[in-house]
């Protein structure tokens, strides 16, 4: 639920930090050049009073300059601090030769809910479209995979109810490929 404003977010950081609006645009001008967005002094102002919501790009560039989450800066009730990937291992993001390698390694990882979907967001976004639309069709791929594991988990054998079976019995499965008139 959004309680506070951008504009009151930034006022609170600028006030906490003892920062001033070209603080702020000194700060924003790494990511701004990486990532080729304009953010001038007419934007962070019009932010600041309130006239303007910054758009997404912008207010991920300010969330990262600032080191504070998008979400916090737009309002909602949520933690200030920006997720950190330094918990990333190296080697996260080298090709899997299949979904258990990817959960082995994920395991092994410190990654814990929504950092694990970011980083993936965040290497999606890096990728050019044939790349993107083969990470769509894989993810398809996965869901579709998962959805039919579960179909045929549901449908499992279970444990007869149908039939009593006395005690003694031998309820061992034999292996039937052992059988002398096989």
């Amino acid at each position: 639920m959004k309680k506070q404003t951008t504009s009151n977010r930034l006022k609170q950081i600028m006030s906490d930090r003892n920062l001033r609006q070209v603080d702020i645009l000194e700060m924003c001008k790494p990511y701004c050049n990486k990532y080729d967005i304009k953010l001038g002094r007419n934007d962070l102002s019009q932010y600041v009073t309130g006239k303007v919501e910054p758009g997404q790009k912008k207010l991920t560039v300010l969330g990262m300059a600032l080191n504070v989450s998008e979400a916090w800066l737009m309002g909602f009730d949520v933690p200030m601090e920006r997720t950190a990937f330094k918990d990333v291992p190296k080697n996260f993001h080298s090709s899997f030769d299949s979904v258990n390698d990817f959960k082995i390694v994920y395991d092994k990882s410190k990654l814990h809910g929504n950092r694990l979907l970011n980083s993936i967001i965040e290497n999606a976004e890096q990728l050019n479209n044939d790349n993107r639309k083969s990470l769509y069709e894989y993810s398809q791929n996965l869901l579709s995979n998962q959805r039919m594991e579960e179909a045929l988990q549901a449908d499992a054998a279970q444990a007869r109810t149908d039939i009593t079976i006395s005690k003694g019995a031998d309820t061992s499965d034999d292996d039937i490929m052992s059988a002398e008139d096989f």
